[in-house]
């Protein structure tokens, strides 16, 4: 597949051809939903408590007599329709983890990455610029010519001390390694500038995956 193709300067330098593969209608998309789904869901830290009737401090002392008083009665303190009294079907601390295998993670990252191509929010740039000290300026001349609007996802395969300090002040785009993205990583950016030594060891990748 082609894709847009920019110099190290960040000018467009027409198009260039990757082995991307290709699916054919909605094929891949119901995986791609159920992985992004199971990424999400192990982000979770599912610590969340709350106190049970069982749990909030206080004694079993009926709070005052059964009648006579033209209130409801009452049994404790630690009922839940009593003010500070325990929680009724709160949450409890619990694992929301969801496992995949390796062949449903490859093809979701391969259709993430196809979807990107055929929306044309993928762009290859030649290489990120070397640097021997931090210079934001530099770098933001450079990536803004690419994506002068919107949050990006920046992948290369690996960024140096100075490209990364570079990078930190630029809060629209976010560097990411090639061997941490994933199929969710595609999804939530609209758009996504890969260095080509990024982008062809990702297909590498993928393809010795199979």
């Amino acid at each position: 597949m082609k894709v847009q193709f920019y110099k190290i300067d960040g000018t467009q330098n027409g198009e260039r051809e990757y082995p991307i593969p290709e699916f054919e209608g909605n094929q891949g998309i119901q995986l791609l939903k159920e992985v992004i789904l199971a990424y999400r869901a192990n982000a979770r830290q599912g610590n969340a408590c709350t106190k049970t009737r069982g749990d909030v401090k206080g004694s079993g002392k009926k709070p005052f007599r059964q009648k006579g008083t033209g209130m409801a009665r009452q049994g404790e303190k630690r009922s839940p329709i009593a003010r500070g009294g325990g929680v009724v079907f709160g949450p409890k601390p619990r694992d929301f983890s969801v496992r995949f295998n390796k062949k449903e993670k490859r093809l979701a990252l391969q259709r993430a990455l196809f979807d990107s191509v055929t929306e044309g929010k993928l762009f290859v740039l030649e290489e990120l610029k070397p640097m021997q000290t931090p210079k934001t300026a530099e770098m933001s001349v450079i990536l803004e010519k690419m994506v002068p609007e919107d949050r990006c996802l920046l992948l290369d395969n690996e960024f140096s001390k100075p490209q990364w300090l570079s990078l930190r002040n630029l809060s629209r785009f976010s560097p990411i390694d090639m061997p941490s993205v994933n199929a969710l990583d595609f999804t939530l950016y609209p758009h996504i500038i890969a260095t080509d030594r990024a982008l062809t060891a990702l297909l590498e990748k993928l393809k010795r995956e199979k």
